[in-house]
């Protein structure tokens, strides 16, 4: 597998914003400098990014990790992974 075919792990956590309704399109190369967004940086790998529309004001748990079986939203598989660190481990 080619380094451009693997997702850039930016966090072992997810990423929470307050998010306004519209159209977002989350980055699942993780190559984004506007992080957890897309700015294009996918381009030359297999990584499209994912559309999440969002329909009234809420909270958001984005992915950091890529992993998630959520695509953008986070449930959680961070904890699963090598070098993540429990609270009472920290």
């Amino acid at each position: 597998m080619e380094q451009s075919d693997k997702a850039v792990i930016l966090q072992l956590h997810s990423l929470k914003m307050k998010m306004e309704p519209g159209t977002y399109f989350w980055c699942a190369c993780g190559r984004s400098n506007k992080q957890p967004f897309c700015d294009g940086s996918h381009r030359g790998t297999a990584f499209r990014p994912e559309k999440v529309v969002i329909e009234k004001p809420q909270h958001v748990a984005w992915c950091m990790c890529r992993h998630s079986k959520k695509g953008a939203f986070c449930d959680n598989k961070h904890r699963e992974l090598p070098g993540y660190l429990k609270k009472e481990d920290r």
